[in-house]
């Protein structure tokens, strides 16, 4: 992503910080509406409707309406996804994190117009949440730590990449069973993840040439390796697994050669060429 990286080395000093944070105190905010004054949520969704006549602050609102009623399972995830987006907020770093964020944001809100040019409905605001945007901050962290393996509701041990796979086919449930408008507000709330994963590249690393790659390099590691020695090694901080049960080590594609870094410096190193 060159033109991110670009991007980031000017600009980056501007980043918002902490993003996970202010998603969190929006979602507060709503409880507290729902819970005060119910009837203002109706006054805050996005709605094409009233945005073309007058009511614009609706363009900026609806990111106040809850994802769903709040329970102790609704608080549960919330903090599961605060802290899944702290990780990739510092893996990523925060201009990258917070480009992602806005742009779904951003094309949720274009969906919606498009969906009211399309149709010409009155109501359509309820359809457009940030449901899905949560959602593509959970499959983003799932492809970039498949193999992390965290506590489901504290309690079921089960690795990111199949419950990437099961929120992958819920959503090509919804797709499919769901109409017109569902369909677009799906799309337009995910379009943030196609782009940085599909067309950036970013997906590569799961194509059969880099899983063999990968799996070739994992061989070759065991035959000169001893055998209660560290597996993996940050070419860049040199940490190891043995540096910490939540580290993650991964390959960089665009590097010539086997490197390996820890999550902390896999998209911020750079890349080695050879001469």
């Amino acid at each position: 992503m060159n033109f991110l990286d670009k991007m980031e080395r000017k600009y980056g000093r501007y980043a918002l910080k902490n993003l996970p944070m202010f998603i969190i105190a929006t979602y507060v905010a709503g409880y507290v509406l729902e819970l005060l004054t119910p009837e203002m949520l109706g006054y805050l969704t996005l709605e094409p409707y009233y945005i073309l006549h007058g009511q614009v602050w609706r363009l900026v609102t609806w990111i106040l309406i809850p994802p769903s009623s709040l329970d102790i399972f609704t608080i549960i995830m919330l903090f599961f996804y605060f802290s899944i987006g702290q990780t990739l907020e510092r893996t990523w770093g925060s201009f990258k994190f917070d480009v992602y964020i806005f742009s779904g944001l951003i094309f949720t809100v274009i969906g919606a117009f498009l969906l009211y040019g399309m149709t010409g409905y009155i109501g359509i605001g309820m359809l457009f949440t940030t449901y899905y945007i949560n959602m593509s901050i959970f499959l983003a962290f799932a492809l970039t730590y498949p193999d992390m393996q965290v506590m489901l509701y504290f309690i079921i041990p089960i690795k990111m990449k199949w419950m990437g796979a099961l929120y992958g086919v819920m959503i090509l449930v919804s797709l499919v069973q769901g109409n017109l408008a569902s369909r677009v507000a799906i799309i337009a709330s995910l379009f943030n993840f196609i782009v940085f994963f599909l067309i950036s590249g970013r997906f590569s690393r799961f194509t059969p040439h880099q899983i063999h790659r990968r799996q070739e390099f994992k061989r070759n590691v065991k035959k000169v390796q001893p055998k209660n020695g560290p597996k993996h090694k940050c070419a860049i901080c040199g940490r190891t697994e043995l540096d910490g049960d939540n580290l993650e080590f991964r390959f960089c594609s665009k590097c010539d050669g086997n490197y390996e870094y820890c999550q902390d410096h896999l998209f911020t190193h750079e890349h080695r060429r050879s001469k």
